[in-house]
């Protein structure tokens, strides 16, 4: 399995390398926690920024002076000297944008989703894998200290044979960009924007079994959704079976009215107990990993924990190291073929 707590723990500290020199597409505020990530560890060096909003470059330049302000994707590509590319632009560009700096030779590290379908990504993967490139995205959960704990105890083996999972994501707001609400730019609503995270934490625990069926069923404003081409989901049901015997049971949504501000976790079941990732007190950054033990609970992990920009750090890590493609990045595949029957697409 590609990125374990137990490889991941290597990724804590600048390793003693030549400094990668890194664009960024994008700077708005998650742009900028990634770029902010990145150079407080000292990993990689900031050469380039790009963004249509003045303020976000601005701000983006107070965190990193070094960097020159440039107006493209093609100015960044044109410097010879750089290695990778960071990119945190609407989800529509993802994919084009990727392919072009693969194409380029330069290293990417993207926003999730890495394409709107399955078809989108394998584009990518496979132009990745011809240029021989280190391709990263910012699912960001797996780095979180809570999930570390709860993915290792899954893979230990000492819930015995795990055969359920439930995954929920609400959000009690939704995106504050219009262009989440257009399936054409957005390739979804709440399930490629949340449910994107959970099933990635399923099969990455789970070590990516095949999945044998899913069924779901998607909402919009209360009702079920009859235009996929027009509308996005608010709400979203999905029923995953693994080929292992295995049920996951993914919920999602947006402006949902659930008391809090978000309810986030991954719960696994085994015939030797369960295991438990989940948010604290409706706070979409503070995470706790918990064993179940029938009726008595084990806090495994709790907060503090700063997670948001470290899947980014540990890709220019990587990068400063010198891996080239990996092909880990087929996980992304998988993940995306997920998402595209969740939505009736294959």
């Amino acid at each position: 399995m590609s990125d374990s707590p137990s490889n991941l723990a290597q990724h804590t500290t600048a390793a003693s390398v030549t400094k990668p020199k890194l664009g960024f597409l994008g700077v708005g505020w998650i742009g900028r926690s990634r770029l902010e990530a990145i150079t407080k560890q000292g990993l990689a060096e900031v050469a380039y920024v790009a963004d249509p909003v003045p303020q976000n470059t601005e701000a983006a330049i107070q965190s990193a002076p070094a960097a020159v302000e440039v107006d493209s994707l093609d100015a960044i590509l044109a410097q010879p000297e750089l290695a990778g590319v960071v990119i945190a632009t609407p989800s529509a560009l993802h994919a084009e944008q990727s392919i072009q700096a693969l194409q380029a030779g330069k290293s990417v590290f993207c926003q999730k989703p890495l394409g709107r379908t399955a078809a989108e990504t394998r584009q990518v993967v496979a132009a990745a894998r011809a240029a021989n490139k280190l391709l990263g995205v910012d699912l960001s959960y797996r780095y979180i200290r809570a999930m570390q704990e709860v993915c290792r105890v899954v893979q230990s083996g000492e819930l015995g044979t795990v055969y359920a999972v439930e995954l929920v994501f609400h959000n009690a707001y939704g995106p504050d960009k219009p262009w989440f609400y257009d399936p054409k730019l957005s390739g979804g609503g709440c399930v490629v924007d949340l449910g994107v995270h959970l099933v990635d934490l399923a099969l990455w625990s789970l070590n990516f079994p095949q999945v044998q069926s899913v069924t779901s069923a998607l909402f919009s404003k209360g009702q079920p959704l009859t235009n996929p081409a027009e509308q996005v989901e608010d709400y979203a049901t999905a029923s995953i079976a693994l080929a292992s015997g295995a049920h996951v049971q993914l919920t999602c949504s947006w402006n949902l009215p659930a008391g809090q501000e978000a309810i986030i976790g991954a719960t696994f079941y085994g015939t030797q107990g369960g295991v438990a990732f989940r948010n604290l007190n409706g706070s979409f950054y503070d995470f706790a990993a918990e064993r179940y033990y029938g009726t008595r609970t084990e806090r495994l992990s709790s907060p503090p924990d700063e997670w948001s920009g470290r899947a980014g750090a540990v890709w220019a890590e990587r990068l400063a190291q010198g891996e080239s493609y990996s092909e880990e990045a087929e996980e992304f595949v998988r993940v995306a073929e997920v998402l595209d029957k969740i939505y009736g697409r294959a």
